[in-house]
């Protein structure tokens, strides 16, 4: 990439950053317009809202890409599933820009919708092949099905009442997806603890 290029980019991600941090406008043109470049250059760099959103929230996605390997070490096949998802939750539920892009980029069978989220994609499907081997999820589940069955959740309130919903739906959730291994109910962090405590909507960057 030309150190213009480069430059532009991280123009784009620091005003993204700054933009979605505020209540308002939001949006693509707002943000090129903040980072002082016109949407055409914006759309080279990130083609989807979704691919820019995902990339600003880039130190989070990257703890839940590292986190697998431990999870995968401490935890049964069925138990680290269920912890990787949530702490994906979590986050997104408190983060609800990094949740609307998730819920598009998963929804949306496009190249671009794989690329704004693959890392999550490889992550998830690593747990999902661990599961798939021990004989404890539905024989045929992808990545892709689990990201559009647990897509509801993604929209549950963040109050103490509505985090205990959400711990008993992903029970629910898990139960269907991996009845041969029982009820792979374990602890389940519902505080964010795995991740910086941003304010609800502030973002963390990676550039």
């Amino acid at each position: 990439m030309r150190s213009d290029a480069r430059c532009n980019r991280l123009r784009i991600l620091e005003a993204a950053a700054e933009v979605l941090a505020l209540p308002g406008d939001t949006s693509l043109k707002s943000i090129a317009r903040r980072a002082g470049v016109g949407q055409g250059t914006l759309y080279r760099h990130f083609p989807t809202r979704e691919s820019l959103v995902i990339q600003v929230y880039g130190d989070e996605v990257e703890a839940l890409v590292t986190v697998v390997p431990a999870l995968m070490r401490g935890l049964r096949p069925p138990l680290a599933l269920r912890a990787w998802l949530g702490r994906l939750l979590t986050f997104g539920r408190r983060a609800p820009e990094f949740a609307d892009a998730m819920r598009v980029a998963t929804a949306t069978p496009t190249e671009s919708g794989r690329q704004a989220h693959q890392p999550l994609f490889d992550a998830l499907s690593v747990l999902v092949e661990a599961n798939m081997t021990a004989g404890t999820i539905e024989p045929g589940t992808t990545a892709d099905d689990v990201f559009l069955l647990v897509g509801p959740l993604w929209r549950v309130d963040t109050d103490e009442v509505a985090d205990a919903r959400f711990v008993r739906l992903l029970d629910v959730v898990m139960r269907g997806l991996c009845s041969a291994a029982g009820s792979p109910q374990g602890p389940l962090a519902t505080d964010a603890a795995h991740f910086r405590d941003r304010g609800g909507r502030s973002p963390a960057r990676r550039l």
